[in-house]
């Protein structure tokens, strides 16, 4: 039977998309939670470079066109989703933005896979900041300007890091990270 007849019978991944999954992705979630820690920002371009490059690998064929579809409703449930908590004063636009692309790369079979682990995360790392605020900075970290603005108790909480991890975890599971894999 010809794969082009099947969807489930593919051509072997083009190395692009592997690269995509293998290192593009990770490499952007965790730069993304690296600055939010050290500057409590999620730059746009990490979004956008994020949203980009997830056309880029749908586009080389890892994913059928419905499939992509399911991809791109994931993204915009999350982003309606994040943008009403964001205008609610709950969590932090590059925050909103981050969730929704990242949530294009994994789909809709694993988006409550991974709504649930960003917010156990972020409810671990929202715990260890307010006991970690209720002390004095440890004098070695006093003159870090990034360990000043995160003790601060004015300062939110960078969930960047919490979506990270939880992208991070969920993302093995997903079906385009096996296509990638040629599984």
């Amino acid at each position: 039977m010809r794969s082009d007849s099947n969807p489930l019978l593919r051509e072997p991944v083009p190395p692009m998309a592997s690269v995509g999954l293998l290192v593009v992705f990770p490499f952007l979630v965790a730069y993304a939670a690296a600055n939010d820690l050290l500057t409590m920002l999620i730059p746009n371009r990490v979004s956008l470079l994020l949203i980009a490059g997830f056309a880029a690998v749908a586009a080389s064929g890892i994913l059928t066109l419905p499939e992509i579809g399911t991809h791109v409703a994931a993204g915009a449930i999350v982003l309606v989703a994040t943008f009403a908590l964001f205008a609610l004063g709950v969590i932090g636009g590059g925050d909103a933005k981050l969730a929704a692309a990242t949530a294009l790369w994994l789909g809709l079979d694993h988006l409550m896979d991974y709504l649930l682990i960003a917010a156990v995360a972020g409810g671990a790392l929202t715990l260890a900041l307010l006991a970690a605020r209720s002390h004095p900075l440890p004098r070695p970290l006093v003159g870090l300007p990034f360990a000043l603005h995160l003790h601060d108790t004015r300062t939110g909480v960078p969930y960047g890091i919490a979506l990270c991890a939880a992208a991070l975890l969920v993302l093995p599971e997903t079906l385009i990270w096996a296509r990638a894999l040629g599984a």
